[in-house]
């Protein structure tokens, strides 16, 4: 089953439940900001799109501008703000068995659920 990480404060996250309500698609919410990741997740996430946890950190936010922007930081170390910062992380993202989407824009999922 598809599962969505999803925060509700998200117009993205909401979007993408829209649209897979619609089109029938199975899916299972996890909402991060309220049940914040383990750091075994967010690394299983992370290997499942292929990313570092600096590259889905969401760097227009107030939060990274302020205290992380400047920052030359180590993997493990950007783990660490995004546990402690789940507002950080890029969203919504899809995982779909072993491979997982940051689902934006739309088309991408469109083509992931394909």
């Amino acid at each position: 089953m598809l599962k969505v990480l999803y925060n509700n404060s998200c117009s993205k996250s909401r979007a993408i439940l829209e649209y897979l309500d619609e089109n029938n698609v199975p899916f299972e919410i996890i909402d991060f900001i309220a049940n914040p990741l383990t750091e075994m997740e967010l690394r299983t996430v992370l290997k499942k799109l292929q990313k570092s946890a600096f590259e889905i950190c969401r760097k227009n936010e107030q939060l990274y501008k302020q205290k992380y922007a400047d920052k030359n930081l180590s993997e493990d170390e950007w783990i660490q703000i995004l546990l402690e910062n789940p507002s950080l992380i890029e969203r919504p993202i899809l995982i779909k068995e072993e491979v997982a989407l940051i689902g934006r824009p739309l088309e991408n999922v469109k083509f992931f659920m394909e």
